[in-house]
């Protein structure tokens, strides 16, 4: 039963006043006895889903430093309607960047037209924090932002984030400090059913190897690693991207990006798809398959399309 816009703002305001885990109580609790909350579907198009990156030409917001006035404008609440128009896809990955506002009422509007379009979110993109620092004062704020992402996530009824890492410039990532923030973060996730997500995007912070080592250390159910396919090609090739995505599947839980190429540098990598498949079957990977098509290589809509085809004819 959807609930009435007077209990969601009630909900919402409980969920800010909510104080997130001060830094001295740090994760070392036993992480074994609770596991996230999540029944994944079988049937393959169900599996599927589209993020908003591609489509952030089109999207009108203050923090979308990616549009293009050139293009039709749309708000990310048009963007599930619109996934399901254009693509038959049912599931949105949508950025928290995309957001016109996060005020409850904004966000009680976006579930609102995620549930008119009988879609469902999936994950929610988030900006990235220094986690991997020793600087406790860098850490904790950024522990304190992402607890009030964690928050907009389950307002919203997303059973993910997906988070980004950076490192202090010119500073090796500390591992240490990367689990031990992260698994305070995963302790509030927790207490929300909302998983948190690390993905291999930046080259240094983000590096496959060290998200590995970050989550195998962490031992968190709610901190898990979110393989996209084409995003460690520039560094490691075809063969140890393969490797790669590989390793981050043994710990992924509901969440992988799906890409057919990656440009970077006026070079253009390209992912053999049907292998990757078979090491997420290998991996028996039950979650979903994020459409994210480089826009780099042309229009978003054709782009998506291909995506959403050639995964499927890989899942059947």
């Amino acid at each position: 039963m959807r609930s009435s816009r007077r209990d969601f703002l009630k909900h919402a305001a409980a969920l800010a006043c909510a104080s997130c885990i001060s830094v001295e109580n740090r994760a070392q609790s036993k992480h074994q006895g609770y596991h996230p909350d999540l029944e994944f579907p079988t049937r393959p198009r169900d599996r599927l889903a589209v993020t908003s990156w591609p489509f952030r030409d089109y999207i009108e917001c203050p923090a979308n430093r990616g549009r293009k006035l050139s293009v039709p404008s749309i708000d990310i609440k048009e963007f599930p309607a619109m996934v399901v128009e254009r693509f038959a896809v049912y599931n949105v990955n949508p950025l928290l960047n995309h957001f016109r506002s996060t005020d409850p009422a904004y966000l009680q509007s976006f579930r609102e037209a995620v549930a008119q379009a009988r879609s469902h979110i999936v994950d929610l993109g988030l900006p990235g924090r220094c986690f991997a620092t020793t600087d406790t004062t860098t850490a904790e704020a950024a522990v304190q932002d992402a607890c009030k992402w964690i928050d907009i996530a389950a307002a919203i009824g997303s059973p993910s984030v997906r988070l980004h890492l950076s490192a202090p410039q010119g500073q090796k990532p500390d591992l240490e400090a990367a689990a031990t923030h992260l698994a305070r973060l995963a302790d509030y996730g927790g207490k929300r059913n909302v998983v948190v997500n690390l993905e291999n995007d930046n080259a240094v912070a983000e590096d496959p190897y060290f998200i590995v080592n970050v989550v195998e250390k962490a031992n968190h159910a709610y901190l898990r690693a979110l393989p996209d396919f084409g995003n460690s090609m520039a560094k490691y090739g075809e063969e140890g991207n393969e490797k790669a995505v590989a390793a981050m599947l043994k710990h992924s839980f509901n969440m992988c990006h799906v890409k057919g190429a990656v440009q970077l540098d006026g070079k253009t990598y390209h992912v053999d798809l049907r292998r990757m498949f078979e090491i997420a079957r290998q991996s028996s990977y039950r979650g979903y398959f994020s459409m994210e098509f480089d826009t780099n290589g042309g229009d978003p809509f054709a782009g998506t399309t291909k995506l959403i085809d050639e995964t499927l004819q890989n899942l059947a």
